[in-house]
């Protein structure tokens, strides 16, 4: 099951919750900087000793202060690559790759790769719901994700990539 949730849900209840990181283990986007600030030093001190990874890379942490325990981080872009439809792709199988791992029941997630000079909130859905929803039908875990978005536009454009994968389009979706 996918789920579209507003981002301000954090606390909320999942056994993981993925962000987005830079090769060298930034943040790339605000959602990212709050859910570091959130979690304490901990995870981010982690993470940091792992050193560079590249572009489409996935780790585990533990979620720290968060009230979900795990964090996975996906590396979207590095100093030589910027955040595509293709680093995006391969970091949300590698992300859905730990969870699947970690045997994680629930994972939460914003929209991946979206923001200034990045994919926009179509993009980034088109690119994650059918992947979503391919993992989802053959896989174990996770069981659900939760897509965590900023705006009621992206709530929107989630919501109606998530109706078409299911195959039930919107009312003003279809056309007569």
């Amino acid at each position: 099951m996918i789920r579209v949730l507003p981002s301000d849900a954090i606390p909320l209840e999942a056994d993981a919750i993925l962000r987005s990181v830079s090769s060298e283990m930034e943040a790339l986007t605000g959602f990212g900087r709050e859910l570091e600030r959130r979690a304490g030093a901990g995870p981010s001190e982690r993470l940091r000793a792992m050193g560079e990874l590249p572009v489409g890379a996935a780790v585990i942490t533990p979620g720290g202060d968060l009230a979900v325990p795990f964090i996975i981080h996906v590396v979207l872009q590095s100093a030589d690559e910027p955040v595509t439809p293709g680093s995006v792709r391969a970091g949300l199988k590698n992300g859905l790759r730990r969870a699947e791992e970690w045997s994680l029941e629930t994972l939460a997630m914003p929209a991946l790769g979206s923001g200034a000079g990045n994919l926009d909130a179509e993009e980034a859905a088109a690119l994650m719901v059918p992947l979503l929803w391919n993992h989802l039908r053959e896989s174990e875990s996770p069981r659900e994700v939760l897509i965590l978005v900023g705006t009621g536009y992206e709530a929107d454009v989630f919501s109606r990539a998530v109706d078409l994968a299911r195959g039930t389009p919107r009312v003003s979706d279809r056309r007569d």
